[in-house]
Parts: C-alpha cells; structure tokens; sequence
C-alpha cells in the first residue's frame, strides 16, 4: 500500500505583538529589581520575574509543522524546539477548498473564523484551506509546499485552486 506523507516546517516571524510582550516583560523585571532597593523584603520578586522571562521568551520562540499523510492534515505548534500543541486537525472529506490566500473564490468566505499558522513574513505563498466542520466554517491560513498542495489537488481536485508557478495568479485546474 502506497502511502501520500510529506511534513513541513515553517517558523514564525516575530512581530510587534511578540516584540511589545518582550519589553513589557523586560521592563517589569528592571523595574522589580529597582524595587529591591526601596523594599528590601521582597527579593525573591526579580528571580520569579526572570523566571518568567525565560518562559514567555521561550514560548513566543513558534514553528509550525504541517503534516500531510493520505488526506489528513495536522498542524502542530512547536514552541522553543522543546513542546508541541495539536493546533488543527482534518481529513480532505471535511475540505471546502483549497486556494491562494489572495483568491476571488475565497470571498464568500470572509465571516469564516480565521486562523493563521504561517510564517507571517509577507513573502511567503500563503494559502487558505476552508473546512466545515461541527456547523461552523473555518478559514485556516498557511503556507503549504507544492507537495501538500498536489495531495490535496490528487484527492479533490475539483475543490483545489492552484497558483500557477511562472505568476502569482490563481488557476483552477479541473
């Protein structure tokens, strides 16, 4: 039995929220070692703040692994190369379509709940995959390779729109 497997990782960019949540973290620990000075009792504050710092810096550190096998896509969140959340899960039959992000096809489906597991550096290909599911629409954003992609078209190619690799415009393939 032949099975269809390709894995892929993509890491996360940082970006101003990343950046914002650092300083705030950076500037609380230099102000609770001022602290010391004014209330001497409390110098256990500055080890749980670098305690803290180490944590959340680690945890903004995110790469997203996407996992194709046989028609099932997982995508998992991998935090500092050290933990790994289940962040999505599905199987072709619940896939409304897949299409390049920027697609007119996608349109009707601006309401959809949106979740991004890409990059987000601005240059990527990025690709937007709508399940149905438990009565709810979802618009899942990422950056799939052409072997994802081509799992995905050999499996419901009527509900795959491809980008065509000389230009940035979207075809569908039928």
């Amino acid at each position: 039995m032949n099975d269809y497997y390709t894995e892929q990782m993509v890491k996360k960019q940082t970006d101003m929220k990343d950046i914002v949540i650092k300083a705030v973290l950076v500037a609380a620990t230099i102000v609770s070692f001022l602290a010391i000075m004014m209330f001497p009792g409390i110098i256990i504050l500055p080890v749980i703040m670098i305690a803290l710092d180490v944590f959340i810096f680690g945890r903004l550190k995110v790469e997203y692994e996407y996992l194709f096998v046989n028609g099932d896509l997982d995508i998992d969140k991998i935090m500092n190369k050290a933990k790994r959340k289940k962040q999505f899960s599905m199987n072709v039959a619940d896939m409304d379509l897949l299409a390049p992000a920027d697609a007119a096809e996608l349109h009707q489906y601006q309401n959809a709940r949106t979740y991004d597991f890409s990059s987000r550096t601005g240059q990527a290909k990025l690709y937007a995959l709508i399940v149905s599911g438990q009565g709810e629409k979802k618009k899942i954003i990422f950056e799939p390779n052409d072997t994802i992609i081509e799992g995905f078209y050999m499996l419901a190619p009527r509900k795959v729109i491809r980008r065509n690799s000389s230009d940035r415009s979207a075809h569908t393939l039928r």
